[in-house]
C-alpha cells in the first residue's frame, strides 16, 4: 500500500496542478504532530509561507524547501519523485497567463494493449506528457534521494586514529541542483557523473574507512540568491550575447550555459541528515581554499529585480580573502524584525531530524576555489565529510572594478542596463 493511499485527492476533486501539489504537501504535514509554526521553524521557513504552500495559495520558486519538508516527514523515494513532478506542474501552472479557465476534460482511456513488464505500483499514475518527461530528466540530473545520497567524503574513522582520507559517493547517488560551473559548461540535462571511491594516503599510509560506516548523508545547493532575488554572476560575454536573467529555480542551468562564475559571493545551503535514528553530532565546519588566482575576466551581471524585504536566515559567513578563512556564525532576521539566534556547532541530526547549514562565502580580490569540511561523531566514532560541487571545489570571483549590468527597461525595451 502506497504511503499516498488514503489521501484526500479521491474525496475532493483536484481542479488544477497547484491544488494537486498542495494536497501532497498537506499529507506530508499531517504525518507529523507539529503545528504549522513548529514545522516551519524546523524547516527554516516563515509560518505563513508554509501555510500558503499547503493551502495552494502560493508555489515555492525553489524545490529546496519542499525537499526539506519531504526529508523531515520521512517521504519515500517514490513519493519524492511524484512530489517533484507535481511541483514542476504547479510552477508551470503559475506561469501560465491568467485567462478564462476551460472546463476540465476527462482523461483519455488507456490503450487496450498491455504494457510489457510488471504492473506499476498503485501510487504511481503514468502521465504521457512533456511535463512528466521533463520531470524525470531534471530529477535524474539534479535531485538526490534520501536513500541514495553521496556518502562520506574525506572521512577518517576514529578506530584507526591514522592520518588519511577517502572520497566517495553512494552507488547511484546524485546531488541535487547543478551548482556553479567551474571551467566547463555541462549540459543542463546531462546526468551527474558518479564518483568512484578514491584515497589520498598521507605519509602515514592510512587506509580509507568504509563508506558504509558513514552515519550521515548530505546534499548541497550553491545557486542561492540574496533574499531569493539578488545575485551577481561574472560572464565573459557582451550584454547582447547574454540572455535575460532566469527565475531563481533555473539559475543552475542558466549559469552553466553561460559559463558563469559566482560574483562577489556564493551562498551554499547544505542539508545534512542521519542514516538512522541514531544521533550524529556535527562537531565543526571548516573552510578549505584550494586555489586563488586573479579575478575572472568578464562583466558582472546582476539578477536583482526590485527585491523587497524578506526573511534573512542565520548563516555562516566566510571571508575567502583571509589566509585562513573561518566559518563564523551570523544571526538571521525573522518575522517582525526579530533576531534569529546564531547556529553554534556542535549540533545533532538523525534520520528524522535533519538540519540545514547555510554558508555565505565572500571575496573582493580573487578568483577562489574552495570546499567545506564537516566534522562528525557518533557512537564513539568520528570522521570528516568533504562538501563540494559534484566533486569539484566551489568557485567565487571578485567583481571589483568590473563593468556592472542589471536587467532593466530603456524606452520600453527590456535589456541589460549599466548600473549607475
Amino acid at each position: 500500500m502506497s504511503a499516498w493511499d488514503g489521501d484526500d485527492r479521491g474525496k475532493v476533486p483536484v481542479r488544477d496542478d497547484v491544488e494537486e501539489f498542495a494536497a501532497l504537501l498537506r499529507q506530508l504535514k499531517d504525518r507529523t504532530d507539529r503545528s504549522y509554526g513548529s514545522l516551519a521553524r524546523r524547516l527554516h521557513m516563515n509560518t505563513s509561507t508554509l501555510h500558503r504552500y499547503c493551502a495552494g495559495e502560493a508555489v515555492p520558486q525553489d524545490f529546496a524547501p519542499v525537499e526539506r519538508l519531504a526529508a523531515f516527514c520521512g517521504a519515500a523515494p517514490e513519493e519524492r519523485l511524484e512530489l517533484h513532478e507535481r511541483w514542476l506542474r504547479a510552477v508551470a501552472a503559475r506561469q501560465r497567463p491568467r485567462t478564462a479557465v476551460p472546463a476540465p476534460e476527462p482523461e483519455p482511456e488507456p490503450k487496450s494493449e498491455p504494457e510489457p513488464g510488471p504492473a506499476p505500483h498503485p501510487w504511481y499514475r503514468r502521465r504521457r506528457t512533456l511535463v512528466a518527461a521533463a520531470a524525470a530528466t531534471v530529477l535524474l540530473a539534479t535531485l538526490g534521494t534520501l536513500a541514495a545520497l553521496p556518502g562520506d567524503r574525506s572521512t577518517t574513522d576514529v578506530a584507526s586514529r591514522s592520518p588519511g582520507s577517502s572520497r566517495t559517493t553512494a552507488a547511484g547517488g546524485a546531488q541535487r541542483h547543478n551548482t556553479s560551473p567551474v571551467g566547463s559548461t555541462p549540459s543542463p540535462t546531462s546526468p551527474t557523473p558518479t564518483l568512484t571511491s578514491t584515497s589520498t594516503p598521507s605519509s602515514g599510509g592510512a587506509q580509507p574507512s568504509s563508506p558504509a560506516a558513514v552515519p550521515l548523508t548530505w546534499t548541497a545547493d550553491s545557486q542561492l540568491w540574496e533574499l531569493g532575488c539578488d545575485h551577481d554572476y561574472v560572464i565573459d560575454k557582451q550584454p547582447a550575447q547574454v540572455p535575460p536573467p532566469p527565475a531563481p529555480q533555473d539559475a543552475g542551468p542558466w549559469a552553466a550555459t553561460q559559463s558563469a562564475v559566482h560574483g562577489g559571493n556564493t551562498i551554499v545551503e547544505v542539508s545534512v541528515q542521519g542514516r538512522s535514528s541514531t544521533a550524529v553530532v556535527l562537531e565543526d565546519l571548516r573552510v578549505r581554499v584550494v586555489g586563488r588566482t586573479a579575478p575572472a575576466p568578464g562583466i558582472a551581471y546582476s539578477t536583482a529585480d526590485g527585491c523587497g524585504g524578506g526573511l534573512t536566515p542565520r548563516y555562516f559567513d566566510v571571508n575567502l580573502d583571509k589566509d585562513r578563512p573561518i566559518a563564523r556564525p551570523v544571526a538571521g532576521e525573522g518575522p517582525d524584525g526579530k533576531t534569529v539566534s546564531t547556529m553554534h556547532l556542535p549540533y545533532r541530526v538523525s534520520a528524522t531530524d535533519p538540519e540545514v547549514l547555510r554558508v555565505k562565502a565572500n571575496t573582493a580580490g580573487c578568483d577562489c576555489r574552495w570546499y567545506l569540511e564537516l566534522d562528525w561523531s557518533s557512537q564513539g566514532r568520528s570522521g570528516t565529510v568533504r562538501i563540494d560541487d559534484h566533486g569539484r571545489p566551489f568557485r567565487t570571483s571578485s567583481i571589483k572594478g568590473l563593468k556592472h549590468y542589471w536587467y532593466g527597461s530603456v524606452d520600453g525595451v527590456r535589456q541589460w542596463v549599466p548600473v549607475d
